[in-house]
């Protein structure tokens, strides 16, 4: 019988280790009686006494011990195999399910059969959960038991842009290394967009000189011999991946190297920069995007040229990745250009298609011709739905699941990753120490994630292959930031991916998460604490007379300590003068008030602090008759009336409600008639995000909450915070009495022409509501 050499030398404490705690959660888990001593001198061999079909497996195991137990004996050990090894095999009877396994500890040793050579894999991740994180002196036991596991869903996707910030070779490795770490099979991978293009392509070089970086000095690329090496390297641990390659939106640092893929070659670049910013190098002709947003200049969908160049690209793309799908983006493709330009124009005449819309559905439909040609399957965001669905396409649902159940009662594969559950980009804490782009997504959020809509039945449903988490890097220009902004929630993505929906439990994933934050240490991964954060909410009261602040730890041992009488700001406090926090603080005036977490007298996080301030409409009851975007529905209506007026932009998103289109018309019900004078509506000006100033804001006021009287209307936008351009207007009246406020701000409407996503519907953010 061939074995494998795998002397373990392990050092480490005697651990009983009876605490199972595994991420993905399998589908079993049977304790027996008793624990196996992993021999120091174990070998892995199989079933048939060839390892060779399970080389892939065996080297991932070795690789990892070796990386992570630094007293793993290696070959230097002259002790013989233990009789006791871990042995490998297939047995399709026991695993009748594709990826399914069978892993077993008994005193003979452990165990792993599976009903394929991925499913081995994933058996070998499980076992690597059952070594304890923690590396002391003597040894380990594992107890006897029997796990039974297969995944829920056979799309389990990670993503990870880098088109607008380039990541090294390494770093794309290890980050495939955490995927298989969590039983996750592909890896989608963002390498072309406005700000950058990372693919080199023979055919076109420029595409790399010059469409791979920006400011001239920003950027990089891969070569293929590099994207062979990473393709290999996540196949060997069952990881299949996706390229992307954005059309016929997203297109700049393609339309930089090559001009004439544009509408209009001569024009140049239209540079949307931050006010605040400046534009680096030439400032002429076509350029690679030096800042985020949506872009008008795209490919133009009436050359012929266009297609030819992306046909080639696909020519080369499709020898460099093995996996059946290729994924085309599809998705913010402004028609503006199209609209005025006359080869466009001429391709809806001949093609008889209906608007710009449709001409997006010809430019897709075509290009999946290409692809189906050459044997693969196309992706699109959901975006390729409008002006009807590619006859073969996967839709990627983003903007919410709408797409996704759609896409799936037509018939076709869907794969979710809806921004308000799997959007890594946004923020994991209200206490935010790092620049993000936006929203709040705690690890929680992600956890309680379903990838099958409940509006979908038995039938449709089986069109959701799975889902994917992704990762946007506008704000991530780092390995670290990277990692920081993945944990803990990939975890419990995988979760959500991997396990059966009647096994998930937050309360029992929380006790497993504290072992797997070990093992984030054990790789040295850069994670978010934000779990441990203090948490700090406003909420009403129950009489609508003022609010409470409201305080939590998932620290059980934390004390939390308050201060509400102070000078300065809270780093200056001493919080051990403070009070002992027990329930909600009621609050009823204009006030800053701090707390901290201590253990022992000694803090544990950072301070936080919040200054509340009051005015008739505070804490009062509000109804909303036009309903926010569930992605920045912030904390319901009552965010309009909780006395926190945003100082942070987008960087506290969670502080505003958002309306994509729409206006936002509030009623405030003030208890009793009150004298008011005027109404001040706190709001966001942010054109780079499709933020735009509310176009007016007119005030009526009821004594019965039924019929109501305007008293005054604005069009006057005042910035209240330069470079975040936060901003207020309001709406002076001549003193009236009211018990009913009714405000309606209303929508800008449409972008204007020559600004980031010109042509779509404005968003519209407000965060508070004042009435004096």
């Amino acid at each position: 019988m061939r074995t494998f050499a795998l002397i373990i030398s392990f050092a480490f404490s005697t651990i009983i280790y009876s605490q199972v705690s595994i991420i993905p959660q399998p589908e079993s888990i049977n304790m027996g009686n008793g624990t196996f001593t992993l021999p120091i001198n174990a070998s892995i061999t199989s079933t048939t006494g060839d390892n060779t079909n399970f080389k892939r497996s065996i080297d991932f195991l070795t690789s990892y011990l070796e990386t992570y137990y630094k007293s793993w004996a290696g070959g230097k050990q002259k002790l013989p195999p233990s009789p006791h090894p871990v042995t490998l095999g297939i047995d399709i009877a026991q695993n009748p399910l594709p990826s399914s396994y069978t892993l077993e500890v008994t005193k003979n040793g452990i165990d792993i059969k599976a009903h394929d050579e991925e499913g081995v894999f994933y058996g070998i991740q499980t076992f690597i959960q059952l070594l304890p994180p923690h590396v002391s002196n003597n040894k380990i036991e594992i107890p006897f038991l029997t796990i039974k596991d297969h995944p829920r869903f056979g799309y389990r996707g990670m993503h990870l842009d880098c088109g607008r910030n380039f990541m090294t070779v390494d770093f794309i490795k290890k980050y495939i290394d955490y995927l298989a770490l969590h039983k996750m099979n592909y890896f989608h991978w963002h390498l072309t967009e406005d700000q950058g293009w990372r693919i080199v392509i023979k055919k076109y070089p420029r595409l790399t000189e010059v469409g791979a970086w920006r400011n001239g000095t920003i950027g990089g690329f891969y070569t293929q011999e590099q994207i062979k090496e990473i393709v290999k390297y996540a196949s060997d641990r069952y990881i299949t991946v996706i390229p992307e390659i954005e059309m016929p939106g997203h297109g700049s640092a393609a339309i930089a190297a090559y001009p004439s893929l544009s509408c209009f070659p001569d024009e140049p670049t239209k540079n949307y920069f931050p006010k605040n910013g400046k534009w680096a190098g030439d400032s002429t002709g076509k350029q690679v995007q030096q800042a985020w947003g949506v872009y008008s200049d795209v490919f133009c969908a009436g050359k012929e040229e266009t297609f030819k160049f992306l046909q080639d690209v696909i020519d080369e793309v499709v020898q460099l990745f093995p996996a059946k799908y290729i994924h085309v983006g599809a998705d913010e493709c402004p028609k503006d250009n199209w609209k005025r330009c006359p080869n466009c124009q001429q391709r809806i005449k001949n093609n008889n298609l209906k608007d710009e819309h449709e001409l997006q559905s010809y430019f897709i439909q075509r290009m999946e011709k290409y692809i189906n040609s050459k044997g693969k399957t196309l992706i699109g965001w959901d975006e390729i739905l409008e002006g009807g669905l590619a006859p073969n396409a996967v839709v990627m649902s983003w903007r919410g699941e709408k797409g996704g159940i759609e896409a799936a009662k037509q018939n076709h594969q869907v794969i979710m990753t809806p921004t308000t559950y799997v959007y890594l980009d946004y923020s994991q804490s209200d206490n935010e120490d790092s620049l993000v782009i936006g929203g709040y997504l705690p690890v929680e959020k992600v956890y309680s994630y379903d990838p099958v809509p409940a509006e979908l039945n038995e039938e449709q449903a089986k069109y959701i292959l799975g889902a994917q988490a992704n990762v946007w890097s506008e704000y991530m220009n780092n390995p670290r930031k990277v990692e920081y902004m993945i944990f803990p929630r990939l975890s419990a993505a995988s979760e959500v991916f991997w396990s059966p929906k009647e096994k998930k439990n937050w309360n029992d994933f929380e006790k497993r998460l504290q072992v797997q934050f070990k093992r984030y240490d054990l790789w040295k991964a850069n994670y978010s604490r934000a779990y441990y954060d203090l948490k700090a909410t406003v909420i009403p009261t129950e009489n609508f007379d003022g609010v409470l602040w409201k305080l939590e730890t998932k620290n059980p041992s934390a004390q939390i300590k308050t201060v509400t009488h102070f000078a300065g700001r809270p780093y200056e406090l001493k919080f051990n003068e403070g009070t002992n926090y027990t329930a909600p603080i009621p609050v009823k005036t204009t006030q800053l008030i701090a707390a901290i977490a201590m253990v022992d007298g000694k803090a544990i996080s950072n301070p936080i602090s919040q200054n509340i301030l009051f005015n008739k409409a505070t804490g009062k009851k509000i109804t909303l008759t036009t309903q926010p975007s569930l992605t920045y529905k912030g904390d319901g209506a009552f965010t309009l009336v909780n006395g926190i007026q945003n100082e942070n932009g987008l960087a506290k998103s969670k502080q505003f409600l958002g309306f994509s289109g729409t206006d936002c018309e509030a009623i405030i019900d003030l208890g009793k008639e009150e004298k008011i004078s005027n109404v001040i509506v706190h709001c966001l000006r942010e054109a780079g995000s499709w933020i735009y100033r509310p176009l007016t804001v007119e005030v009526f006021i009821s004594s019965n909450g039924t019929d109501f009287t305007s008293t005054g209307l604005t069009d006057d936008f005042k910035i209240k915070t330069k470079g975040l351009e936060t901003g207020t207007m309001k709406v002076e009246f001549a003193e009236k009495n009211c018990r009913y406020v009714k405000v309606v701000v209303k929508n800008w409407g449409v972008i204007p022409s020559g600004n980031p996503g010109e042509g779509n519907k404005a968003w519209l953010f407000v965060d508070e509501i004042e009435v004096n």
